[in-house]
């Protein structure tokens, strides 16, 4: 599969599980399982169970065969720690991202508890991001499970973000910010957005705001506007938080990659920015 990836806080995507159940009312208009159930039709080998959670352990080691620097969002067509993925695939896929050291993976679920569970049975090498998704304040115990997580970053995305939100941030290390987009998107209030920022800023948070969504235009990359600027605030490498990250241009998508058999030159310097 030719996977490209337009998500503008990562520049691949690497899939070695497919496939997700609802867990929450962020998960109502999914847009992976929208995409999922649309690659089935076309007749995607991969997507042949649709959106049911499917391991793929012929892609367990596809990072390896990418040798420029990249961010890569593990599973973002599924979430890796749901509760009918075997803890054996999970390990392999850790061992892969260990392996893959030149990368930075970015891990991101709405099972914290069972992220939890099993955390202190997974390699938390510096080069592997954690998140959980808070899409509003009924869901903020999810922080909770994350902060017991030994990983050099972690984050929230809060995406959908489907209220206001008072977070403690303590621990964290990243907070991503997004409306929904597509079918059916629910409208997100600019003082929520405002609000999150405002808690970032005095903690020393990087605070990354993706999009104001939409149901035909997400209102991503320039249009992400919040009182006059782009806010694209990325995390250090070794956990401690920094400065913006992004050297791609205002205005400008960032370069995708091919998911498999990628071809395409890695051409973005940030990546490479959090090497050492």
């Amino acid at each position: 599969m030719a996977g490209k990836s337009l998500i503008e806080w990562t520049d691949a995507t690497w899939n070695p599980v497919t496939g997700c159940k609802k867990v929450s009312p962020g998960c109502k208009h999914c847009y992976a399982e929208r995409l999922g159930k649309r690659l089935k039709e076309m007749g995607m080998r991969k997507y042949a169970n649709g959106f049911h959670p499917t391991q793929h352990p012929e892609i367990i080691g596809l990072p390896l065969a990418w040798k420029m620097p990249r961010m890569i969002f593990a599973c973002s067509m599924s979430d890796l720690f749901h509760e009918e993925i075997p803890f054996e695939f999970i390990c392999q896929v850790f061992r892969t991202m260990q392996s893959a050291h030149w990368h930075v993976f970015q891990v991101l679920t709405k099972r914290a508890k069972r992220l939890a569970e099993l955390a202190p049975h997974l390699p938390w090498p510096p080069n592997v991001w954690v998140g959980v998704s808070v899409e509003s304040q009924d869901y903020l115990w999810r922080v909770d499970y994350l902060r017991r997580v030994p990983g050099e970053v972690r984050f929230l995305s809060c995406e959908p973000l489907l209220g206001p939100l008072s977070l403690d941030l303590e621990g964290i290390h990243w907070v991503i910010v997004g409306g929904e987009s597509g079918p059916g998107a629910r409208p997100m209030k600019e003082g929520w957005v405002r609000s999150i920022r405002d808690q970032c800023i005095p903690a020393a948070i990087p605070f990354f705001f993706k999009q104001w969504g939409g149901v035909r235009d997400k209102q991503g990359h320039s249009k992400a506007l919040l009182d006059g600027r782009l806010w694209r605030g990325w995390p250090h490498w070794d956990g401690e938080n920094g400065e913006n990250r992004n050297v791609v241009p205002e205005g400008q998508p960032l370069p995708l990659f091919l998911e498999e058999g990628c071809t395409l030159p890695a051409s973005t310097r940030r990546s490479k920015a959090l090497v050492k």
